[in-house]
């Protein structure tokens, strides 16, 4: 049973008749999704797999896979992602129209880097490597899955930092802003408990307060024309709408209009919803300001250097690649030592369908287990 109070929010929020079509939808199982890294995989591997309608990387599975029994997800071949939390990316590729090469953009709270990784693709694929994408995530723990995934996916146009939203100051760096804010979770009920059993008035208050001042904070690291993308994964207009509303009028922004938008998702006040029951995924808002002047044809400063940020992949070294089985892939993600015929004495590059894995070093009967200790598959394989 939802929280009476929960109901009456969602009515406020969302409207009657859609309100009784999420609850029942919150009630069924949730949809597993994918999305692609281009750079290494253009193919789904999973069959009958269907393409998420507002994301070109993005796939509905029929089903949920062992992930972690899967090299090529250890391999950054692609990214396990709840279609609707696939949408601030297309909000994002339609904002990059208006920027040219040598964008920047700040992805605020990024763990675990599921957006960072959508962000990084599809400025690969605008830009080459003319742009620069920070990733940051304050809560150190966090912190370090963010750095591991975006090590994982390979992007070395990425760097990330660990800082309070406060402390970016007024220095006008980004050209493009994704601040996806800690919310109360409503979006998450189907797959997160936790949520909706911690769910309360008191608790979607403080967040749309602790939003605001993220929102306060950051407004003046982004350049005069720039753009901030602001979502949640809630469905109430406290932290959605009402928000953004505030935002706008407080610094003196635009709220835009992302222009036609796929079937399902819904237009709210001042922004994008999407509920279940409406689109495959979970719950996701998303809504667009933009900041007052001109917008200055000359890139920012390296916010890399400024902000002493992390480079987590520098790219692959050139050892010789030895390219294994499944078996074999999986006993090295296992963190075991391998033995390999016809590997070359010293430092390799153990590949899965040539994909890359991680280091080993071949002692001639044996090669020694290079693999991150904190990466490794700790079930049995």
């Amino acid at each position: 049973m939802f929280d009476p109070a929960f109901i009456k929010l969602l009515e406020e929020s969302v409207g009657p008749e859609r309100s009784a079509a999420l609850l029942d939808a919150l009630e069924k199982d949730a949809s597993v999704s994918v999305r692609l890294n281009p750079s290494k995989l253009q193919e789904c591997p999973f069959p009958d797999a269907v393409p998420v309608p507002w994301s070109p990387y993005g796939y509905i599975l029929k089903e949920r896979p062992a992930f972690i029994m899967d090299p090529l997800m250890h391999a950054g071949c692609y990214y396990v992602q709840d279609s609707s939390a696939m949408f601030p990316g297309e909000v994002f590729r339609r904002m990059l129209d208006g920027f040219g090469e040598g964008v920047q953009v700040l992805d605020l709270c990024a763990a675990p880097g599921g957006k960072t990784t959508d962000l990084s693709a599809s400025l690969r694929e605008r830009f080459s490597d003319k742009f620069r994408l920070i990733a940051n995530e304050v809560v150190r723990k966090r912190f370090q899955v963010l750095r591991s995934n975006v090590e994982t996916w390979g992007e070395p146009r990425t760097a990330v930092v660990s800082m309070d939203p406060s402390q970016f100051g007024a220095r006008e760096l980004f050209d493009i802003i994704l601040a996806d804010v800690p919310c109360s979770g409503e979006g998450m009920f189907r797959k997160d408990s936790v949520a909706r059993d911690e769910w309360s008035p008191e608790n979607v208050e403080f967040c749309a307060s602790r939003q605001r001042k993220i929102l306060a904070d950051i407004w003046p690291s982004l350049r005069p024309g720039g753009v901030l993308i602001y979502s949640t994964c809630t469905f109430n207009h406290l932290e959605n709408d009402d928000n953004l509303q505030w935002a706008a009028r407080e610094f003196g922004a635009e709220i835009v209009d992302i222009g036609p938008v796929p079937e399902g998702v819904l237009k709210s006040r001042c922004g994008y919803a999407l509920l279940p029951g409406f689109v495959p995924g979970e719950g996701q808002w998303v809504g667009v300001l933009r900041k007052d002047g001109p917008r200055s044809a000359v890139p920012a400063p390296d916010a890399a250097r400024i902000l002493h940020a992390e480079f987590p992949f520098i790219g692959i070294p050139d050892y010789p690649k030895v390219d294994v089985d499944r078996p074999t892939a999986l006993a090295y993600l296992h963190g075991e030592a391998l033995r390999l015929t016809g590997a070359p004495i010293g430092l390799v590059n153990i590949c899965y369908q040539g994909h890359p894995l991680g280091a080993a070093k071949s002692i001639g009967t044996r090669c020694n287990n290079l693999f991150p200790k904190e990466r490794r598959i700790r079930k049995d394989v």
